[in-house]
């Protein structure tokens, strides 16, 4: 049985991570339910280019952190925090696009 992402992680975040990059957190409650995501192989670069419409060399990080049960997921911004046409200063509302990801 498939489920999505949202279902599976006990929280999901982004936030700015200094003014010229955004992080994507994705924590879990339940160390299975992380190994599940961690070994499925859906969360890629390629598939993080393919949702946020970004090169795969904008991706400066996708990190699993076994210790925290945690997934950070860094990329680019396409202008910086703050600048003239920047529609989300805090870099808070980045992190839908992952919530419908599919995990088997």
């Amino acid at each position: 049985m498939e489920n999505t992402l949202y279902e599976l992680a006990k929280v999901i975040r982004s936030k700015n991570s200094g003014p010229f990059k955004i992080t994507l957190d994705i924590l879990f409650d339940e160390k299975s339910k992380y190994e599940r995501v961690k070994n499925s192989g859906v969360l890629t670069k390629e598939i993080i280019s393919k949702l946020y419409n970004i090169p795969k060399t904008s991706i400066t990080g996708l990190i699993f952190f076994d210790q925290a049960l945690g997934i950070k997921i860094t990329f680019l911004r396409d202008i910086s925090s703050g600048t003239i046409g920047d529609r989300d200063v805090y870099g808070a509302q980045q992190h839908a696009p992952l919530m419908e990801i599919l995990i088997p």
